[in-house]
Order: structure tokens, then C-alpha cells, then sequence
């Protein structure tokens, strides 16, 4: 029995389960009860069932009461500072970075007057430029708790890294360097010092993604390459993780051999150091905690033992900081490898069966020649290993299924681990001699090449990876669950290839039905939920038009727009209107084009010096998009009695929201009404200009504010169902109630994105 094991996993879920069921106030009562009953139960059973009913019931003891125990030091002298303006002393732990609006961000080691310091992000300005970590500075600074944005929307961003604290400083900022660094801030220092060299010795556009891979730093990467790593489910590679230390792990068996004490002793030293060069995040913490005991069990005369390691590992971190059980990242980690231990090795041998290669090579050439399909098999069901488990986790969170994933890991893994190790080497011989770093980059400059060409190419198809949208997807990953959990309760009575089959047959069904709901009448209209913002794909026929692309989501809206057109099997938008050059309505055109094929773009001939015209023109011209300025009304026809309406400006104003166009798409007597931020006077002077017709769906002008939607214009549209396009929480007061009430009088049905997402509206001509 793995009696380690089985605490382990028992803490860890019950610190899980407080985490995300909000039990604080409970939690000691839980703790106490589970002890209790670890005492009890057990004398009503015998056997292996009363040492296993100890061993769970008091890790689930363990867990709760620790919780209790970490949030009263830590996470309660954060909420007594929350809200308050005080004198703050502290320490710098990283080095500055440029924050969003100006100034710096920096991450202090706050003193509480306790034995407890708190970790926090304080915000300072130019005055922290030079700051380095191990510097003690003291300021006055406005605190807020880090469990919540600024606008009061929860989060677990900051707490789940053990961040419980951010500071706003004002005034003066009083600077204390030491004359050097203090020994625990030298990983961070050699963190900076490794980005540096790599920056000095690769060339500047390959130097981004190198510092990434050694270093989990991704600042220098564009949006558009981080994008295409998210497609192809490449994002691991740029985030340090198992993956990097089991190379750095490798390298140093091989050079010292397996099984020594100084290999041992140098590849623990290494895990540790390169935990602070790499930031500590969870993902390498859970790979390093792994590696030193793999290192130390030999030592220690005990069986190396993979579920033990991973559930001591995840206990640990725990123990660090039980709210780190809401990262992403740790939960990815912990379960690709679960994944890995678990179900590569079946693939794999199933795979090896199959190609004939699981029986012991007959010669040296043989060997030689099965290398490369060896190869191919392994990292082929290591992939698919880590995908079974981390694949639920991954549409949870992100709402994304990379399809091309196994492919893209068979294709640049190999580059990526020679390119981890090669990089830092370069890194590290840099911080002495520069020059001779710049000689060693050369050869491994094609390699970063070849990286972001493939990684460019497989993120292009359509279906290279889906936008989880649909309900029709999330149906189709339960029921692939549900297979593979008769497969596996069936123990080897049903072959591997018949819920592989079933799922790759139920998943094109899936895409299937899903691209008929879109397609399915004469029109549809999807209103894209992308925060407080505008984006909408209007279908009529055969014919797509994106109405608007931008907003203030945490995904940018192009990709939000691009996903959406993509999971239908497309690649190309016929038409791109853009209302009007504000940030809301086309901060996401520039990603956008970068995705996806536009043939024609349509614009008001308003506003020529504004930047988001001179970018979408510029964007426009790059990739072959034809322009159309819209002076006048203009009527597309579509055929099959299908039409766009494009409605020019009809005010003269300095309002940038006055000058935009309107859209009416009509199939047969199906009317979609688009007015983008048309105040009340702009709706009036449409209603003069244009005979606007009875509208089925009405997108409501300017994301509901009390200014626009006026009764003229619902009484001359009569909307049978209207879509308000709003961010939740936003700081305009969006929708206002006004307007719901005017709405609702019209006897409109209502729908928002803030609450239902993604709103798709279908119609039939008649």
C-alpha cells in the first residue's frame, strides 16, 4: 500500500475542496470533524480498510486544518490592510517591470510588524526604475487585497502565486541598496543576467523566443506567435516546467553517468537553482520536488515510486501555499504527468504492438533503424498520455481544444529540448564572454528558424484547434470520457482503438452539427461575447460579414472573432465593417487580420488621422484586403433575396460614436439591426434618412447606455429580440436601466453577454 501516497492526495484534496468551495468559516470544524472520524471509523474495520481509512481520514484532517492555519497568518493580516493607506517597509524580491498605464510594478516582501511577511505587487514610479531585488524601501501606499481586480471582480491570479497584497505608492520612496545582492535574491539575478546574454547573443528576432524557453520570460513574444502557440498546444514549451528540468536532468546523467552520487548531488542543485531562475512557479516546483526525490531514493536505499512522488510533490506546494491549489498552472502540470503515469505506457505499448516493434531488436542496425519510430511512438503517447487528463482542465479554464496538438509536439519537441539546452548554454557562457556566447548561438539560430516557421504553419488550419463555444463539443468530450471509462473498467476486454474510433467519429459529428446550428435558415447572427465591447458575424447565405471586432476582454477579440469563424471551418471573412474607429470596436481588427483571410473591408471615410484607421488600412494593403469607404447608403446584393445595407454617417459632428455606419442584413423578412454607437440624435437622423424596415434581432446601440435605443426607433423597428453586447461589471453602468425598461416595453426579448455569453440568433426567410 502507498501509505505516503495515500496522506498525500487525502491533504491535497481536501485543500482543494476549501479552495474552491469557500469554506473558511468551516474549515476547523471540517478538520476537527475528519479527525474524529480518523480515530472512530477505523475501530469498525480491519485490516488493510482500517489503515487506509486512518490514512485518508487524516490527510483530509491535515488538509483542512492547515488551510485554517495558513489563511490566519497570512491571508488575515492582508485583509486588515485591505482598503487602508499606511507606511509600508519591504523588501524587493524581482526585478521592476513597466506596468500597463505608466510607472512600474515590482514584487516586495511586505514587513507586517509580526514574524510574517507578505508577498505584494506595489505599484510605484519613475522613482523605482533602478530598484533590484534585495533593495529595502519604505513609502506610504494605498493597499488593496490581491484576491479581486480593481474594478472588484474576483480573481485568483495573485493568490494562487501567494500574492495577497497590492500597493498603490505615493510620495517620496526611500531606497536602501545593499552593496550586493543578498544570497537568496541570486536566481533572480541570474535570471535578468541570462535574458540579457541570450538578447546579446541571438539575433533580435529569434532571441524572444529563446528566453522564453530557457527562462519562462515570454515579454519579447508578439501576441500573434503566443496565439499560435495556444492553437497548437505548444504554450508548455514556453513556460517552464517538468519538461525543461527532465532535460536538464538528462544532460547531466548522461555527462556523469546514472546512478552517482555527484550526478545526484549536481542534478539537485541545478532543480533547486533553476527554480529561482524560472520564478518559481508551480509547475517547476512540482518538477523539482519530483527530481529530488527520483535523485534521493537511490541514496536512501527505497524504490523510486511515480504516484508517491507526484502526490508528495503536490502536498508540498500545498503546504507553501494551499491557495496555489486554484493555479492553472499547477493543476495542468499535476495532471499531465498523472496522465503520463497513467496512461502512456498502455498507449504506448499498444502502438509498439502495433508497428511491430515490441519485441528486443535483432542486431545493431535494426536498433538503429527502429530509433526513429521508437522515438516517434514515445513522445506520440507521452502526448496523448498528458492530453487524456489535462484536456477538461484545459476547456475549463481557456475554453479551447488544440486538435492538432499530438502533431505539433511530434514536430518540435525535439527542437525545442536541443534549443532549451543549447540556449542555455549560450546563456550561461554569455554573463563571462559575451563574444564567445554570440559564436555558439549561430548554430542553434536555425533551429529557433525552423521553431517558428512550424509553429506559424500548424496554427493556420481552421479546425487546428476549437473554440469550446458549442454545446455540441462539451457533449462530445463527455461522452468520449464516458468511453474511455468503460474502456478502462473493462480491464483490457476492449480494445484501445474503439473509444479512439468512437471519439474521432462522434467528434466530426460534433463539428458537423455544430457548423449546421450556424448554418441552419437564411440568416444568423452571432453577438460575440467579448466583454465591454462589439463583435458580430452575420451569415446570409453563403455570405459572412464581421460587423465590429473589438472589446476588452481577457482574450484579445480577434482571436475571439477568429476562433469563432474557424470553429465553422473557415478561414476567409467576406466582409469586415468597422463602425467607427474606437477602441471598443476595433482594438481586435489588427489580430484579427493576422488570423484570417478578409476580402473586403468596409469603412466610414471619417476621422483620417485617427491611428486605428491608419493601422487597418496599412494591415489592409499588407495582406491584399480590398478597401471600401462608405460615403453613401450602399446596398450589397447577395442573392436569394439577401442583402447588406451599409448606412454612411448621417450627422456631422466631432463625436467620433456620431460618425459611424449602421448595418441592416436582411433575408427575405428576416432584418438584423446593427447602429453601433449611435446616440439618440443618430438614431433620429436615421430614421429621416433611411425606411428602416420591422427588425427580428436588434444589436443594441451602444451597449445599452440610457443615451441610445430611444423609443422612436424601437417603435419604428419593433425588435423581436434584442442583444446587448456589454462586459460584466463595466464601469460605465451598462445596460442602463432605462433602457431594459424601453426595451422590455418594445416586447423585445432580451438576451446580454455579460450573462449568456455568446448570443446566436437564427432566422428563416418566409
Amino acid at each position: 500500500m502507498r501509505k505516503l501516497a495515500a496522506v498525500a492526495f487525502s491533504f491535497s484534496a481536501a485543500v482543494f475542496v476549501a479552495v474552491y468551495g469557500k469554506l473558511d468559516p468551516w474549515l476547523a470544524g471540517l478538520g476537527a470533524l475528519c479527525a474524529l472520524a480518523a480515530v472512530l471509523l477505523p475501530l469498525l474495520l480491519r485490516g488493510r480498510r482500517r489503515l487506509a481509512a486512518r490514512l485518508v481520514l487524516g490527510g483530509l484532517a491535515a488538509g483542512f486544518l492547515w488551510t485554517a492555519v495558513y489563511s490566519a497568518v497570512f491571508f488575515r493580516p492582508a485583509q486588515a490592510l485591505d482598503g487602508r493607506t499606511v507606511p509600508l517597509a519591504a523588501t524587493v524580491a524581482e526585478w521592476p517591470e513597466e506596468a500597463e498605464y505608466g510607472g512600474y510594478s515590482v514584487l516586495v516582501k511586505v514587513e507586517t510588524g509580526r514574524f510574517v511577511t507578505l508577498s505584494a505587487v506595489l505599484y510605484v514610479d519613475e522613482q523605482g526604475a533602478d530598484l533590484r531585488p534585495g533593495d529595502r524601501i519604505s513609502t506610504i501606499a494605498h493597499c488593496t487585497l490581491g484576491d479581486r481586480t480593481f474594478s472588484g471582480e474576483p480573481v485568483t491570479y495573485y493568490t494562487a502565486k501567494g500574492i495577497f497584497l497590492r500597493g498603490e505608492a505615493y510620495g517620496r520612496l526611500d531606497i536602501q541598496h545593499p552593496e550586493h545582492i543578498p544570497v537568496p535574491y541570486w536566481p533572480a539575478a541570474l535570471s535578468r543576467g541570462l535574458r540579457e546574454s541570450i538578447d546579446r547573443a541571438f539575433p533580435q528576432g529569434e532571441a524572444g523566443l529563446v528566453r522564453a524557453l530557457v527562462t519562462g520570460n515570454r515579454d519579447n513574444l508578439t501576441d500573434r506567435f503566443t496565439t499560435s502557440l495556444e492553437r497548437t498546444g505548444l504554450s508548455h514549451t514556453v513556460a517552464v516546467s517538468g519538461m525543461h528540468l527532465a532535460y536538464l536532468a538528462g544532460l547531466i546523467s548522461g555527462l556523469l553517468g546514472k546512478g552517482k552520487r555527484s550526478t545526484a548531488v549536481l542534478t539537485a542543485v541545478w532543480a533547486v537553482l533553476f527554480c529561482g531562475v524560472a520564478g518559481n512557479t508551480p509547475s517547476v516546483l512540482r518538477a523539482a520536488v519530483m527530481i529530488l526525490m527520483l535523485q534521493a531514493a537511490p541514496l536512501l536505499g527505497r524504490e523510486r515510486d511515480g504516484p508517491t512522488s507526484l502526490g508528495l510533490a503536490l502536498m508540498l506546494l500545498l503546504l507553501v501555499n494551499p491557495f496555489s491549489a486554484a493555479h492553472v498552472g499547477l493543476q495542468l502540470s499535476f495532471a499531465s504527468v498523472a496522465g503520463i503515469q497513467t496512461a502512456s505506457d498502455p498507449i504506448q505499448r499498444w502502438m509498439l504492438a502495433r508497428c511491430h516493434l515490441d519485441r528486443p531488436p535483432k542486431g545493431r542496425w535494426e536498433e538503429l533503424l527502429w530509433m526513429a519510430p521508437r522515438f516517434v511512438v514515445s513522445n506520440l503517447s507521452a502526448t496523448l498520455g498528458a492530453t487524456v487528463f489535462t484536456m477538461p482542465l484545459v476547456a475549463l479554464h481557456f475554453g479551447t481544444l488544440s486538435l492538432i496538438a499530438p502533431i505539433s509536439n511530434l514536430l518540435t519537441l525535439w527542437a525545442v529540448s536541443l534549443l532549451f539546452l543549447g540556449g542555455l548554454a549560450v546563456g550561461v557562457v554569455g554573463l563571462f564572454t559575451p563574444g564567445l556566447a554570440a559564436v555558439l548561438a549561430v548554430p542553434f539560430t536555425p533551429l529557433v528558424q525552423y521553431l517558428n516557421w512550424a509553429i506559424d504553419l500548424l496554427s493556420r488550419p481552421a479546425l487546428a484547434a476549437l473554440s469550446l463555444q458549442s454545446v455540441y463539443y462539451w457533449a462530445w468530450m463527455a461522452l468520449f470520457y464516458l468511453l474511455l471509462a468503460v474502456c478502462i473498467r473493462a480491464r483490457g476486454k476492449v480494445p484501445l482503438w474503439m473509444p479512439v474510433c468512437s471519439g474521432v467519429f462522434t467528434l466530426t459529428l460534433a463539428l458537423l452539427w455544430n457548423g449546421l446550428t450556424f448554418y441552419s435558415g437564411d440568416l444568423s447572427a452571432a453577438v460575440l461575447n467579448v466583454g465591454q465591447g462589439q463583435s458580430v458575424l452575420v451569415r446570409t447565405g453563403d455570405f459572412l460579414t464581421l460587423v465590429d471586432c473589438g472589446g476588452d476582454s481577457l482574450d484579445d477579440p480577434g482571436d475571439i472573432a477568429a476562433d469563432y469563424i474557424q470553429s465553422l471551418g473557415r478561414s476567409t471573412l467576406d466582409l469586415l465593417v468597422v463602425s467607427h474607429y474606437h477602441a471598443d470596436h476595433a482594438n481586435g481588427i489588427p489580430q484579427l487580420l493576422r488570423r484570417i483571410r478578409v476580402e473586403e473591408i468596409a469603412l466610414p471615410d471619417v476621422e483620417e488621422d485617427a491611428p486605428l484607421r491608419a493601422e487597418i488600412l496599412a494591415l489592409a494593403e499588407e495582406q491584399g484586403s480590398r478597401v471600401r469607404f462608405v460615403e453613401t447608403d450602399q446596398r450589397l446584393e447577395l442573392g436569394g433575396g439577401a442583402n447588406l445595407t451599409l448606412c454612411a454617417p448621417v450627422l456631422e459632428s466631432n463625436d467620433t460614436n456620431e460618425l459611424g455606419l449602421t448595418v441592416v442584413a436582411t433575408a427575405g423578412d428576416f432584418d438584423v439591426l446593427i447602429t453601433g454607437d449611435l446616440s439618440g440624435a443618430g438614431e433620429l437622423g436615421l430614421l429621416e434618412r433611411v425606411d428602416l424596415p420591422d427588425v427580428e434581432l436588434m444589436v443594441v446601440g451602444h451597449h445599452g447606455s440610457d443615451t441610445s435605443t430611444t423609443r422612436e426607433l424601437l417603435e419604428a423597428t419593433r425588435p423581436d429580440v434584442a442583444v446587448i453586447s456589454v462586459g460584466a461589471r463595466n464601469s460605465y453602468g451598462h445596460p442602463a436601466q432605462e433602457t431594459l425598461l424601453r426595451l422590455d416595453a418594445a416586447g423585445a426579448e432580451i438576451y446580454r453577454t455579460d450573462l449568456h455569453g455568446t448570443v446566436l440568433v437564427t432566422g428563416r426567410a418566409s
